[in-house]
């Protein structure tokens, strides 16, 4: 069984965060441990209050998990501080396995979760450990001073998060307008590769970034190539969407159990 080391917040209301990743990594067949940074007070309306972790059991967390049961890619998605972010990047520094980062900055109902100096820590040594980056339009806004609404913003983004040390980078789509939702890969090499499905009309996508970042994780720990890898997580990130079972009053979780026929 492959393993994959998850690094995050949780969500008390499990459509998101740890609890998302938990059952994405299940539903990939994947073994996944957790280093939770913050514990969220949230539901489908939003997030009401968090409480972060100590830097120090952070780092702690991190350390056992590896040198014990160990990893064959990681996730970081929520820090939540700047001592965390600094915390994660030391714990880290020599470790040499497929990463994909979430840059989780700003929760959908606006509740900030990174501090400025927390994001500065994120863009001078977490990127340059990334193998992926996966942020949607206001997180590479506000890494890169550019908003991807067009195929030259996206290539100048892609640009600038090279410039950062990022070897590859996903833009997604979801923020966009239009029938289609597109996510832009552009790897190491330039080349760029497109994954398009239909918009849904539904207010149930709540923990669509965490399910896609820890689906791609998933597929690197198996082993896959990264546009394979990204391809699958995709179309199981859109199919959870169309079969979300409607929880809520607000942005409803998506559905990680049903199978794609």
């Amino acid at each position: 069984m492959r393993r994959l080391l998850v690094i995050a917040g949780s969500d008390s209301s499990a459509g998101a965060g740890i609890q998302a990743d938990l059952k994405t990594a299940q539903a990939f067949g994947v073994y996944a441990q957790t280093v939770i940074t913050a514990v969220t007070v949230q539901d489908t309306k939003g997030v009401h209050g968090v409480e972060t972790i100590s830097a120090p059991a952070v780092e702690r967390q991190i350390e056992i998990a590896l040198g014990d049961i160990g990893a064959d890619a990681i996730k970081i998605g929520m820090l939540g501080s700047s001592p965390i972010a600094r915390a994660v990047a030391d714990a880290l520094e020599n470790v040499s396995l497929p990463l994909v980062l979430d840059p989780v900055l700003v929760s959908s109902s606006g509740y900030r979760l990174l501090d400025d100096h927390g994001i500065e820590i994120l863009k001078s040594r977490l990127l340059r450990h990334a193998f992926l980056i996966t942020p949607n339009w206001p997180e590479c806004e506000v890494l890169t001073a550019i908003r991807p609404d067009s195929e030259a913003a996206i290539e100048n983004a892609a640009k600038s998060f090279a410039e950062l040390g990022v070897r590859n980078v996903l833009i997604k789509g979801g923020h966009g307008q239009g029938a289609t939702v597109r996510d832009v890969l552009t790897d190491h090499d330039g080349k760029v590769s497109i994954f398009e499905s239909p918009r849904q009309d539904t207010r149930h996508t709540h923990g669509t970034g965490c399910a896609l970042s820890t689906a791609i994780a998933c597929g690197l720990a198996q082993g896959k190539a990264l546009k394979e890898a990204v391809r699958l997580a995709h179309d199981f990130v859109q199919h959870a969407i169309r079969t979300a079972p409607g929880l809520g009053n607000g942005h409803g979780p998506l559905n990680f159990s049903a199978k794609q026929s």
